[in-house]
């Protein structure tokens, strides 16, 4: 994967947090990912910090390139996007879009319809290593092709495509309810009579710890649950209270608003 050529169209938030990953973790080096952005600013930014390549034609670093990611807004010209990888990129690369709200059949239409193309919904937690992006792939695409690439800033699931906003919506904002949870845990310390820095430290610490055992015990969480709290104890009467709030519902319904959003910012493109 290393000595693939990759080319950014577009050099935003997003794409720099991929950059970024990639070239820490060595999936890519910085001498064969180029971009190309409207922005003569941004452009500059991204080759004095990173080292990518910067001064390269459109055309040429298109027709060199194993991978495409088209990285723009969706309020962007696409259809000159798309007109541009149709005249100029190598029959055999991969076309990877993370534009939001772009489906497959809308990216035919513009790149047309002998192309590997992947859909990706990238993941939020890039520099870490963790949290999965969500792959869709058309007829001529291959897991191969972007399988290094898509686990260089994280990890992927891949999925029907008719599943992208329901990942969206939970997978890929799960982040912000993790957040919003361990933010209201060390509130909730803060509330009961301990120092900030120390109830902080403690969410964090159970929360990492719980998802750990989690996975070396393989137990299901009710179960850990169970061997937890003792008759009338501690944990059994904290979990009373949690139970007689919204909390379950409360979240569940926040995701079925992320999905319902994430399929009305879609219909747009679609």
């Amino acid at each position: 994967m290393a000595s693939k050529r990759i080319h950014f169209i577009g050099g935003g938030q997003m794409a720099e947090a991929i950059i970024r990953a990639i070239i820490s973790n060595h999936t890519a080096a910085a001498e064969h990912i180029s971009v190309a952005d409207i922005n003569d600013e941004r452009i500059r930014f991204l080759n004095e910090t990173y080292g990518v390549q910067t001064g390269v034609r459109q055309e040429t670093a298109l027709a060199e390139a194993d991978l495409i990611i088209i990285a723009v807004r969706p309020q962007d010209n696409l259809a000159g996007v798309g007109r541009i990888i149709s005249q100029h990129a190598a029959k055999e690369s991969a076309i990877v879009s993370i534009v939001a709200g772009v489906t497959i059949e809308k990216l035919v239409g513009y790149i047309g319809d002998d192309r590997s193309i992947i859909r990706v919904i990238p993941n939020t937690l890039t520099d870490t290593g963790l949290g999965y992006s969500g792959a869709a792939l058309n007829a001529l695409a291959a897991k191969e092709q972007v399988d290094d690439f898509l686990n260089g800033f994280g990890k992927v699931q891949y999925l029907d495509e008719s599943l992208i906003d329901i990942f969206t919506g939970y997978g890929v904002a799960g982040p912000n309810y993790v957040y919003y949870f361990i933010e209201s845990l060390a509130d909730a310390g803060v509330l009961a009579g301990l120092p900030r820095e120390q109830a902080w430290q403690v969410a964090l610490e159970n929360v990492t710890g719980a998802v750990a055992m989690l996975r070396h015990t393989k137990l299901h969480p009710r179960q850990l649950l169970d061997i937890n709290n003792s008759p009338g104890g501690v944990g059994i009467n904290g979990l009373y209270e949690l139970n007689n709030s919204d909390f379950a519902a409360g979240l569940q319904r926040s995701v079925l608003a992320a999905v319902k959003r994430t399929t009305e910012l879609g219909k747009g493109h679609s």
